[in-house]
């Protein structure tokens, strides 16, 4: 179900990304909740969930309240609820964080609310309508062109801005974000990348635009976060296993997205993802790829390199371990882009916690800070793009 009443508290996931079951109130009078899984994906044999988004109304100002997700131990990634604290608002516009407990069974956090009504989530949401309303803002800056690539399986636009006019010896850069549904932090990054390169008096978005041309699709999921998945789209599949072969029946996102790519060339591509275990941001290298050269390796370290000065909250210590070399998965986005191009391509991982080493008690993690590094992702891009050929 996706509204409960009990003892006059009202648990509601009736909204765009939504998702909560409501259990019941157990004896000591907390709220029983669990989370609803994505469709079977068959390319991971799993059946995703983790994502949760939710208001809880009427509640008893001042009066502890307590949320257990009963089913927390079994998600996709349990190690991504340890050391993590939930995230909340009473307006869904400002996320805060609360305390939260994990046994390894159960996710629980108590709240004395300050008001009756209050939202819960994963992480803040990034919703619909902001999508809608950024790209229709965006549309009306000069040097800007909004396109729809197709429709997903729900029926809805896959948009894709393009910044900058394509011209002889100008650089293709790419950017998508969001193929995770649930990892609302790639979106948010996506959209504080765009306004700092719409912004016509940031110098660094000036001098970018004098020599590359941008293609950002903020979005490569809208069935899947409206749905409130974690991981998948309406089909169940997960767009970043797709890429390999993909399919208008399956997979018609990364199919239009490619497409879009093998007719503008690719220099350089960013795929904006979030961790659910790892209190980092860092890159994910495409070093396994058969096509890996010393080229492709000087390229990765300088853009590293040069995102590490232009935020602190970015680091190259901690990250996934590198795969075995020449077994790169092509199925994934960044590798087979890297692959089919011979250009620099990385995944952007992001934290669902905090950055352990530049923390932010009362927000972690935070739509902001995610913001201000999808904007020096800009930084990073300029310091390389003399190298991109």
């Amino acid at each position: 179900m996706d509204a409960a009443q009990q003892s006059d508290v009202h648990i509601s996931a009736a909204c765009d990304g939504g998702n909560i079951e409501f259990g019941g109130t157990n004896k000591q009078g907390a709220f029983d909740l669990s989370i609803r899984p994505d469709p079977f994906c068959p390319s991971d044999n799993a059946t995703h969930f983790q994502w949760f988004n939710f208001r809880a109304s009427n509640l008893a100002r001042g009066t502890p309240s307590t949320f257990n997700i009963t089913n927390a131990g079994q998600a996709s990634f349990p190690g991504g609820f340890k050391d993590y604290d939930v995230v909340a608002s009473y307006d869904a516009s400002i996320w805060f964080r609360l305390p939260a407990s994990f046994d390894g069974k159960v996710l629980s956090w108590t709240v004395e609310p300050k008001h009756p009504s209050m939202h819960f989530a994963y992480f803040a949401p990034y919703p619909s309508q902001r999508h809608a309303e950024l790209v229709a803002e965006l549309q009306q800056v000069d040097g800007v062109q909004l396109s729809v690539l197709g429709q997903t399986l729900d029926g809805r636009d896959l948009d894709l801005l393009q910044i900058g006019t394509p011209g002889e010896g100008k650089r293709v850069a790419w950017i998508i974000a969001r193929q995770h549904p649930g990892e609302t932090m790639a979106e948010w990054a996506a959209e504080g990348l765009l306004r700092r390169l719409t912004d016509r008096h940031d110098p660094i978005s000036r001098a970018l635009l004098q020599s590359t041309v941008f293609y950002v699709v903020p979005n490569m999921n809208p069935d899947g976060s409206a749905r409130g998945h974690l991981r998948t789209n309406a089909a169940g599949a997960n767009l970043n296993r797709e890429w390999a072969e993909p399919s208008m029946e399956r997979s018609p996102e990364v199919f239009c997205v490619r497409n879009a790519m093998d007719r503008t060339g690719v220099d350089i591509m960013i795929d904006i993802h979030g961790a659910e275990a790892l209190p980092y941001n860092f890159f994910v290298s495409s070093s396994a790829i058969p096509g890996w050269t010393p080229r492709l390796a000087d390229l990765e370290a300088a853009l590293s390199a040069a995102l590490v000065v232009a935020n602190p909250d970015f680091q190259t210590r901690v990250g996934y371990p590198r795969g075995a070399p020449g077994k790169g998965n092509l199925s994934l986005g960044s590798k087979q882009v890297a692959q089919r191009f011979d250009c620099l391509a990385v995944t952007l991982e992001q934290p669902f916690k905090d950055t352990k080493e530049t923390p932010d008690k009362e927000f972690g993690w935070s739509p902001q800070r995610a913001q201000r590094l999808g904007a020096s992702l800009l930084d990073a891009i300029l310091a390389v793009v003399p190298k991109l050929r």
